[in-house]
């Protein structure tokens, strides 16, 4: 007993490497960073900005699939909206608090520890963070599991994040600032200037570009060229996941992000209202799996992954 409380110990307390026979996980200073195959995939920057964040996130095909900005500036690349970082999670309205916008009037999540992290049946890890207002006093925390896999040769990151309520009762308002999001390649946007060919939106229910935005869908997937190739970037939703199926803030400029709060702006309607409130130590699950893949949505097989994801438990 005593043996095996240590090696929970080292693996879950005290980590610093976890391995399975595709992936390593190797914690460091400033976050966590992922191989595949002895080659990054990705990190995950705890310590780099107002927010966790994953970046850079390497494709099947070894290219980057998000923005570089405002982490790197590389040519070409637009540079609006610098609280696109990569992929991440926070909202624009937590108790008044906007924490989607970065500056002095924000707020900020702060990473508190990683609580594991785990080599079996998935690469992957558990941290926790608190969320921090403007005037230094905690308005919540959450606790977020990513896991990563790989389905042929597309790469996978599940990330399931519950909000909790720790300091008393949440109100998570109404606005399409939120809350899941991906800021794609430039090069993929569907917007594109001089001609060049730019990229496509669409989701399970059909629609696509401008016509996805503030939609209701499980999932949307956003595709387009990558230095010569057609590269995309899918979102599925699961049902456990609060107020499924998502309505999607998605932009045909880049922005990519699930959002079930913003109703009232996505429906422009008083008839809907999408705040929601947490009692005090109550909290709310989310649950979103992302598929980095090659081609559209019909060659990255989406439709079927989330039949497939919809049947995990």
């Amino acid at each position: 007993m005593r043996r095996l409380a240590a090696v929970l110990f080292v693996l879950f307390i005290a980590p610093v490497v976890a391995r399975s026979a595709e992936f390593t996980l190797e914690q460091h200073e400033g976050g966590v960073r992922l191989l595949l195959a002895g080659e990054l995939f990705t990190e995950y920057l705890t310590g780099a900005g107002p927010k966790p964040y994953l970046w850079p996130i390497i494709g099947p095909s070894g290219k980057a699939m998000t923005r570089a900005y405002p982490m790197k500036e590389v040519a070409g690349e637009a540079t609006d909206h610098p609280h696109h970082r990569s992929l991440w999670f926070t909202h624009g309205a937590v108790n008044g608090v906007d924490f989607w916008l970065e500056g002095e009037e924000g707020g900020k999540i702060v990473h508190r520890e990683f609580s594991a992290m785990t080599a079996d049946p998935t690469v992957g890890f558990v941290a926790k963070n608190d969320w921090i207002g403007p005037d230094g006093k905690k308005v919540c925390t959450d606790e977020r599991r990513l896991a990563f896999s790989t389905a042929g040769d597309s790469r996978v990151i599940d990330f399931d994040i519950k909000l909790i309520a720790s300091e008393g009762p949440v109100v998570l308002g109404d606005t399409k600032e939120g809350s899941f999001g991906v800021r794609v390649p430039t090069t993929m946007d569907v917007d594109q200037k001089e001609g060049r060919p730019g990229g496509k939106i669409v989701n399970s229910a059909g629609q696509t570009n401008a016509g996805a935005w503030g939609k209701p869908a499980a999932w949307v997937d956003y595709y387009g060229p990558v230095e010569g190739e057609t590269l995309g970037v899918a979102i599925l939703n699961h049902p456990t996941s609060f107020r499924y199926p998502t309505h999607w803030h998605v932009r045909t400029y880049g922005l990519f992000a699930a959002n079930p709060f913003g109703l009232h702006e996505f429906h422009e309607s008083d008839q809907y209202d999408g705040t929601h409130h947490i009692e005090a130590n109550g909290s709310i699950s989310l649950r979103y799996r992302v598929i980095f893949h090659r081609g559209d949505e019909h060659e990255g097989k989406i439709a079927e992954a989330f039949e497939t994801y919809s049947r995990e438990p």
